[in-house]
């Protein structure tokens, strides 16, 4: 738990990096680790570590570093991997296909036990070891397994009335792929907001900053 009060956002979305390194370092059979040596490896400077860590109590030794075995399993039980909240996905084209085959639900805190789409057609079809539900089940669902987390995947028009449909379900969790940024007032509501081309806009950003056009010559002028 937090050792301090409310933790900003920017050390939030630091934690799983430390969890996914650590977790390597462990594949690794690496024991412990010093906040310099992990600092190297996630290009972080060792006082951003320590700050960060801290803020959960801090978890290291002196003269010795951090155990990463440990440290793993404490930064887990912080994300809340260890919880296994119930999970659905709202959308089963090839976005949503694609998460339930590829994302390890499991290791990461949630466990997947619905698909559903609004297509008839679809109804039935299993990814992986789930059928596919239409979309007029879910009430039904929800009451009988009483999920607390949706994967959105469908088209932005539909998000915000599915979205509050799921929220009087006792969903209080959201994923939400839709390129819709959705917005629920409710203090016990989060909402994650996933665009993906955001992301590639991002890349390109960079690209074109450090890239040379092609077109560019070799950089002499024409003297001509």
């Amino acid at each position: 738990m937090a050792k301090n009060g409310t933790i900003s956002a920017s050390v939030i979305k630091r934690l799983p990096r430390y969890y996914r390194f650590l977790g390597e370092l462990m594949k690794q059979e690496v024991e412990r680790i010093s906040s310099r040596e992990l600092s190297e490896m996630m290009n972080l400077t060792a006082s951003q570590i320590r700050q960060d860590l801290n803020c959960f109590g801090g978890f290291g030794m002196q003269g010795y570093g951090y155990h990463v075995r440990s440290l793993h399993e404490e930064i887990g039980k912080i994300l809340g991997v260890d919880r296994e909240f119930g999970t659905i996905i709202i959308g089963a084209g090839n976005l949503g296909k694609a998460i339930a085959m590829h994302i390890n639900f499991e290791t990461r805190g949630c466990r997947l036990t619905g698909i559903f789409d609004v297509n008839p057609r679809l109804t039935g079809e299993t990814v992986g070891p789930i059928a596919i539900r239409h979309t007029d089940e879910i009430e039904q669902f929800c009451k009988e397994n009483k999920p607390v987390v949706a994967v959105l995947c469908i088209p932005k028009a539909n998000t915000q009335e599915i979205a509050d449909r799921l929220v009087k379900l006792g969903i209080r969790a959201f994923w939400n792929f839709s390129h819709y940024d959705l917005t629920i007032e409710h203090e016990n509501i989060v909402v994650e907001n996933v665009h993906l081309g955001d992301s590639l806009l991002t890349l390109t950003y960079r690209a074109n900053n450090n890239i040379a056009p092609e077109n560019s010559g070799n950089g002499q002028e024409d003297s001509n």
